[in-house]
């Protein structure tokens, strides 16, 4: 999925007085992720924009580049439609079609030729049954459910802490968490993967050349990179979490 991941860092005034050193330290780790993580969108954003501007030498479009792709690699049973949104280009396994986004499906730039690929490389990687994206869509429910209740569950069990010292709820909690921060981490070599698919048959298929080769390279890296932060980030916060549960003991 070819969108930019948010991350971020919750931080309770009640708890600003009496925190150990573990507490402390996971504090400042999630302030760094944080910031490394705007600094990775922004450099995205940037760099985006930039071959955005950079005309396709072939003139293809987005969505003939992913059409193209998609039958290069023997796929026709998966559609490529248009979505509203602004970097919100994924595929989807449900229905079996790549949704490119509207800077992406009639545009003729380096930026929409890599993004197309990048989706395409996803479809490759469904057709191939490759196992970290079988992997990851197992994953998917589970993630959907523990997403929704962790936060609850950890504050229940930090509201019985109060009065029977036990923390096998706030566990249950964290270990709820850990879902999430599994995801982000299956997700990694799948978007890793996808671009290194979607640059070798950019190049292998004569789509781009030199220069505009290396520009559709570099916007799926700094891409990717948001993937990185984001499991940086999950693995951060159940540090923090960990570090909160020991210190209110």
């Amino acid at each position: 999925m070819f969108t930019i991941l948010q991350t971020g860092f919750h931080y309770s005034a009640t708890e600003g007085y009496g925190f150990g050193g573990s507490y402390t330290l996971a504090i400042m780790l999630m302030v760094a992720v944080a910031v490394v993580g705007m600094i990775v969108q922004m450099r995205l954003k940037t760099v985006t924009r930039y071959y955005s501007e950079k005309p396709s030498p072939r003139g293809m479009t987005g969505r003939d580049i992913a059409e193209k792709m998609l039958h290069d690699h023997g796929i026709y049973n998966v559609a490529v439609t248009h979505v509203q949104g602004h970097l919100t280009d994924h595929f989807d396994p449900t229905t079996m079609t790549i949704n490119l986004s509207d800077d992406v499906y009639n545009s003729a730039t380096i930026t929409a030729a890599a993004v197309a690929a990048h989706e395409c490389g996803h479809a490759v990687q469904h057709a191939e049954g490759y196992a970290p994206i079988r992997l990851r869509s197992q994953l998917v429910p589970l993630v959907n459910l523990s997403s929704r209740i962790a936060g609850w569950v950890i504050l229940l069990g930090i509201a019985m802490m109060s009065f029977t010292n036990s923390a096998t709820i706030c566990w249950i909690g964290i270990a709820l968490v850990a879902m999430s921060a599994l995801f982000a981490v299956v997700t990694l070599p799948v978007e890793y993967n996808a671009s290194q698919r979607a640059v070798a048959w950019l190049e292998s298929s004569g789509m781009l050349r030199d220069s505009e080769l290396d520009g559709a390279h570099e916007a799926l890296r700094w891409a990717a990179r948001t993937y990185l932060v984001a499991a940086l980030s999950a693995i951060v916060t159940i540090l923090y979490y960990v570090a909160l549960i020991k210190n209110r003991r």
